[in-house]
């Protein structure tokens, strides 16, 4: 009989109990949670949530079938989904959608990258003046720039800023299999070249740039500064990952079985995960609005990208002295997605001479959509306030 290697590995992956690293990517001391690998750096928006309970009286109840019984494994359905549900999305009471900002113009567009990939774009932008500086946002797993971060887009366009984001292949609007990341260098190329077309457009000559990403965007926006040490003026960190730790690194032969699991079934879906919304915020109401994210990948882990995310990880962690360029940090004490550690490692480790910390006391993961005000965003604000003034003062 000849062998059959995906069915053996399926037969060893269902007998081995997983790694640590994808059932806590990041342990917190003495309070134990389940997280998958991707789950780890899951932004907040992207949370799972029981939305066929929690839309009872809110959705059309057709919608909501349409909705729930799709299957979301390629862009067209997710394209699809988004357009019927978007005004849902936008009707509920949260305060990143209650903001009204005259003035801010946005873009949606699709185009084909380098590699053949039909990537999706938005950008928003003050309409009636030139834009301050360019802010380029890397969103985090699973999620898609057109939920929660349009809000906090709005949010910063409203202050002067152009800010600039897209889907990454396999997640959001963008081509690909959902949730799959077979090379993170890839990703992070695609991202890269997206933002350099942003830069190169001959209206925004001269401007300042900033690279802004939260949780796994933090890892994404760190290798793009690797890529490109001297092209930006800045970054901003939300929540990065950027660090595992210590003692939630995987033993070396858990490792391998990992890594010949990823060659062999790369995009087989891995282990549970926990309800992320009830780790990102501490208010059931905003935990519950997450259901409406409704093209947000919220299934299990696929193993290769699992592998990827680890590899991701333990490069910024060697690496973490190389960031140079000037930042600013921003993390929930109680963050329990992604440790406060990690930042702390980071902002003591760079060798950024400008370099700022900004620890929220209390704050779960999701500091810019789940607390009650706007506290974080204003600081981001004030600090590409302050950086935009130094770039226009020496040129």
């Amino acid at each position: 009989m000849a062998w059959k290697p995906r069915a053996f590995a399926k037969v060893l992956l269902a007998a081995l109990p997983p790694p640590p690293l994808l059932t806590a990517f990041v342990s917190r001391g003495s309070r134990p949670t389940t997280r998958g690998a991707g789950a780890a750096a899951m932004s907040a928006a992207a949370a799972p949530a029981q939305a066929s309970r929690k839309w009872e009286g809110l959705v059309d109840e057709a919608l909501e079938r349409e909705v729930l019984g799709a299957c979301l494994d390629q862009a067209p359905e997710r394209r699809r989904v988004r357009e019927a549900f978007k005004d849902v999305q936008l009707s509920i009471d949260h305060c990143l959608f209650k903001g009204q900002y005259s003035g801010i113009g946005t873009k949606e567009s699709y185009e084909r990258n380098s590699r053949g990939v039909e990537i999706f774009s938005k950008c928003w932008f003050p309409e009636n003046h030139r834009m301050k500086a360019i802010v380029c946002l890397c969103h985090g797993y699973g999620d898609t720039c057109t939920f929660f971060l349009d809000g906090v887009a709005r949010k910063i366009a409203s202050a002067g800023y152009g800010v600039f984001a897209l889907d990454y292949p396999g997640f959001g609007l963008s081509e690909g299999l959902h949730g799959y990341i077979p090379s993170f260098d890839t990703l992070v190329d695609d991202v890269a070249e997206h933002f350099a077309k942003v830069k190169g457009n001959p209206e925004h000559r001269g401007l300042p740039s900033f690279i802004f990403g939260q949780s796994m965007g933090g890892a994404v926006a760190l290798k793009v500064h690797f890529k490109q040490p001297n092209e930006w003026n800045g970054a901003i960190l939300v929540a990065p990952m950027c660090k595992i730790a210590d003692d939630v690194v995987p033993p070396w032969p858990v490792r391998q079985v990992l890594i010949f699991m990823a060659k062999l079934l790369p995009k087989e879906k891995l282990v549970p995960q926990k309800d992320l919304a009830e780790l990102a915020f501490k208010e059931k109401k905003k935990q519950e609005q997450c259901s409406f994210n409704v093209i947000a990948y919220k299934d299990k882990p696929r193993l290769r990208t699992a592998l990827e995310m680890l590899n991701t990880t333990q490069e910024i962690e060697r690496r973490l002295e190389e960031v140079s360029l000037p930042m600013i940090i921003l993390h929930g004490e109680s963050d329990l997605v992604t440790d406060p550690a990690v930042s702390k490692a980071l902002y003591e480790k760079a060798k950024s001479q400008d370099k700022k910390l900004c620890l929220y006391k209390g704050a779960y993961h999701a500091i810019m959509e789940g607390e009650p005000d706007f506290q974080v965003i204003d600081d981001i604000i004030s600090w590409l306030d302050q950086h935009s003034t130094k770039k226009e003062g020496s040129s």
